[in-house]
C-alpha cells in the first residue's frame, strides 16, 4: 500500500470511518487540496466502540478510492486522513481536539439513528455513548479553553439533520447543568449546517481482482455522480474551494428543501413509479429497466413530461440532474435489484410520486397519465404480484376493488375516488 503522507493542517474532525464518508466527503477534500492551496487534512473520531480506525492506522490511514459507471473507471489514492482516534480506547486524545485552534469543521454519519437524545447518557461517562453527547462534551472544552466554535457538516440522511444535532446538544447541555453563557456560545459561535447528501458508494468490492499493484484492506467504491447541498449562512465557498475543485456542491442560504424535493421526486420518485410496472413485467435489477428501450423510455416520459413541469427549480438544472439520474441507474457496477426498492412501495408513492400527481393537476388542469399508469401497476403489482408491506395493507388492496382502495384515505391521506376509471382501464387482475 502506498504509504507516503503530505504533512497537512488538521481542519476536519470526522465521527465516521465507514465507506460513505471515506467515499464522498474525504474524496472531495482530496480534490480540494490537489487542485487549490487549501491543504487542510482529517482527524477520523470512531463513533462506536467497534470500527475500523485500527485497520486504517495500518494503512497510515491512506487508501485506494475507485469510481465506476458508464462513464468509465477512476482510481486515486486518498491521503487526506491524518490520523484516527478511538475515544473509547483514548477518550483523553478525543477531548484534547477541543483544544486545537485550526479544526474548524466537523463532518458526521453515524447513521439515521445516529442523531438522538438518550438522557441516560451522563456527562461522566468516558466517552457518551451517543454522538450528540460525545459532540456536547467537545464543544464544552472548547468553550473552555476560550476558541471559536466550529462549522458542522452533518451527512445523517435525517430531514434538518444540522438542527437536530443542535437540538440534541441543547438537550444535554440542560441534562448536565451547563450554563446558560455555555448555551449561547453554543448559539452563537457555532454553525450548524443542514445538509443533502447524495452518492452510491458500493464499499469494499469483495470478490473482485482489481489489479492494484499493491494491498489495500480498505478499498472503497462508488458511482461517479456526487452532490452536496449545504444550508447555510456563512460564505461557505469562500472557505471551502469547492467550485474551484470541480465539485458539485452547492451552498444555499435557504433552498435546501427545494434540492430535496427534486431528489424525492426525480430520483426516488422514478424508483418507485418503475418498480411495480417493472416487476410484473418481468425486469429484476434497475439496470436491466434502462438497457430496455421501452422500459427507458416509459421512466423518461415520468420524469421530463410529468415529475419536472411540477418542481420549481431552473428547468436546465432540473433536466441535467435528470439525465444523471437515468445514467446512475445503468451503472453497470451497481445490481440494484427491484425487489429490494419495492419494500413498502404504497407509503414511498404517496411520499415521492403522489405530490407529482396532484402538483401537476393543479398546475394543468388534468392529472398525468404515465404517473396514475404507475399507480395502476402498483395496485396491480399488490394485488397479483409479490409486495413486501405491511400485512394489513398488502391484505386490504388485494380483497377490495380500485374504487375501494383509492377511496382509503389512510392509504393516501387524500381521497383518490377521481381516479378510478382511468386507473381501472390499467389493472389486469
Amino acid at each position: 500500500m502506498i504509504s507516503e503522507k503530505i504533512n497537512r493542517t488538521e481542519r476536519f474532525i470526522q465521527f465516521g470511518e465507514g465507506g460513505f464518508l471515506r467515499g464522498f466527503a474525504d474524496w472531495m477534500i482530496q480534490k480540494i487540496n490537489e487542485k487549490t492551496d487549501f491543504e487542510g487534512s482529517v482527524v477520523v473520531v470512531q463513533p462506536i466502540e467497534n470500527g475500523m480506525c485500527d485497520m486504517l492506522t495500518a494503512q497510515n490511514c491512506n487508501y485506494t478510492h475507485i469510481i465506476r459507471g458508464e462513464e468509465g473507471v477512476e482510481k486515486s489514492v486518498i491521503d487526506v486522513i491524518s490520523r484516527c482516534i478511538n475515544p473509547y480506547q483514548d477518550y483523553e486524545q478525543y477531548l484534547a481536539l477541543a483544544s486545537q485552534p485550526e479544526l474548524r469543521y466537523v463532518i458526521s454519519n453515524t447513521t439515521e439513528a445516529g442523531i438522538t437524545f438518550d438522557p441516560a447518557v451522563t456527562q461522566e461517562d468516558t466517552p457518551p455513548a451517543s454522538f450528540p453527547a460525545k459532540v456536547t462534551k467537545l464543544l464544552f472544552c472548547r468553550y473552555n479553553a476560550g476558541l471559536p466554535g466550529f462549522v458542522f457538516l452533518p451527512c445523517e440522511l435525517i430531514d434538518r439533520n444540522g438542527d437536530r444535532l443542535k437540538e440534541a446538544v441543547l438537550k444535554y447541555a440542560d441534562l448536565w447543568g451547563y450554563s446558560a453563557d455555555f448555551k449561547n456560545w453554543v448559539n452563537e459561535q457555532n454553525e450548524f449546517c443542514c445538509t443533502l447528501v447524495d452518492r452510491i458508494n458500493t464499499g469494499y468490492p469483495k470478490g473482485e481482482n482489481l489489479e492494484l499493484g499493491y494491498e489495500d484492506n480498505m478499498v472503497n467504491t462508488s458511482e461517479y455522480f456526487h452532490l452536496w447541498v449545504i444550508e447555510t449562512s456563512l460564505d461557505l465557498e469562500k472557505e471551502l474551494p469547492f467550485s474551484s475543485a470541480g465539485l458539485n456542491v452547492i451552498v444555499t442560504r435557504n433552498e435546501l428543501e427545494k434540492y430535496r424535493t427534486r431528489k424525492v421526486r426525480i430520483l426516488n420518485g422514478a424508483h418507485t413509479s418503475m418498480v411495480p410496472f417493472a416487476l410484473l413485467s418481468g425486469f429484476d435489477t434497475v439496470k436491466s429497466c434502462m438497457d430496455d428501450t421501452k422500459m427507458r423510455a416509459y421512466v423518461r416520459k415520468c420524469i421530463f413530461d410529468e415529475i419536472i413541469p411540477t418542481l420549481d427549480l431552473p428547468r436546465e438544472e432540473l433536466e441535467d440532474y435528470a439525465e444523471n439520474v437515468l445514467t446512475r441507474f445503468a451503472n453497470p457496477y451497481i445490481k440494484h435489484y427491484l425487489s429490494s426498492i419495492a419494500l413498502n412501495s404504497v407509503s414511498k408513492f404517496k411520499v415521492r410520486v403522489l405530490p407529482s400527481v396532484l402538483e401537476y393537476k393543479n398546475r394543468f388542469g388534468s392529472y398525468p397519465s404515465t404517473l396514475v399508469f404507475a399507480l395502476a401497476k402498483l395496485i396491480e403489482f399488490y394485488k397479483v404480484g409479490t409486495p413486501n408491506d405491511l400485512p394489513e395493507v398488502m391484505d386490504f388492496i388485494k380483497t377490495h376493488t380500485v374504487a375501494e382502495i383509492l377511496a382509503n384515505t389512510s392509504l393516501w391521506d387524500t381521497d383518490l375516488t377521481v381516479l378510478t376509471e382511468e386507473v381501472s382501464k390499467h389493472v389486469n387482475s
